[in-house]
């Protein structure tokens, strides 16, 4: 599985190309292998799980080498925050934040594409992330606290290139699947979401629910598939606990979809 969860992620492409959003340059990395052989701990939530995959590829990259990982920034013992990776490629130094995400595209919040794209249970949206990266994460390389560790490693922030890797799954609603992106990559698109009202529309298709983790997997038919009662039931459990879950459509002809299930 972690083999399948490895590959998903070095699928899913970068939110966005060059540096065209809020001017955060996005990381460039071409990964010539896919097979992963380490151990990363189950029990790490997502982010940190992510972490581990990026940390195992950049150690296959021999233009780059990692100098540090996960340093917390303290000062008179309060952790300020934590930078996620500081590498040299190329010779160059690089602060590097990581963020793996899925979003979905809802119109009606805010005026922009990248304003429309919110967390699936709508606690989160990626405007707010950008806005964190820009004006709290990326800083703290700069900060008075940071320079004891910098110094550490013979590093001066003036000089350090500071880049996202910022991958994502985004979905649209299933009623709109024409929408173009302008900005951000529409290569990232994975699938769509439907709310429970339309459910009723795919009583003939299968289902699966995966786990958290299985969410960066391509969706594939060797799965145990739920048939439309047992998969409404669940869902219902679901949206009582106001929680939107990914799932993974199989209609009758073969086909696959990943999905989100929306309790909005």
């Amino acid at each position: 599985m972690l083999q399948k969860r490895y590959e998903g992620f070095l699928k899913t492409p970068v939110l966005w190309q060059n540096n065209v959003v809020l001017n955060l340059q996005q990381f460039e990395i071409e990964t010539t292998t896919n097979n992963i052989n380490i151990n990363v701990d189950d029990k790490l939530r997502l982010g940190k799980y992510i972490e581990r995959f990026v940390s195992f590829e950049l150690q296959q990259q021999n233009n780059i080498s990692i100098l540090a990982e996960n340093i917390q920034i303290q000062q008179n013992k309060i952790t300020l925050g934590e930078l996620d990776c500081l590498i040299l490629k190329n010779d160059t130094p690089i602060h590097l934040e990581i963020i793996y995400k899925f979003y979905l595209y809802d119109e009606t919040v805010g005026n922009t594409e990248t304003d429309h794209f919110i967390g699936p249970n709508r606690k989160d949206s990626l405007i707010e992330k950008l806005i964190k990266l820009k004006e709290k994460q990326l800083p703290l390389l700069h900060s008075e606290a940071c320079k004891p560790y910098l110094d550490n490693l013979g590093l001066n922030a003036k000089t350090i290139s500071q880049q996202v890797y910022f991958k994502a799954q985004l979905f649209l609603p299933y009623n709109n699947q024409n929408i173009q992106l302008k900005t951000l990559n529409n290569q990232c698109i994975s699938g769509y979401y439907i709310s429970i009202n339309t459910i009723i529309n795919f009583k003939d298709c299968k289902f699966f629910i995966p786990n958290k983790k299985d969410w960066l997997i391509t969706p594939h038919p060797n799965v145990a598939w739920l048939n439309f009662v047992t998969f409404s039931s669940l869902a219902l459990e679901y949206l009582d606990q106001k929680y939107s879950t990914l799932f993974w459509l199989k209609f009758k002809n073969g086909i696959i979809k990943k999905m989100f299930l929306v309790w909005w």
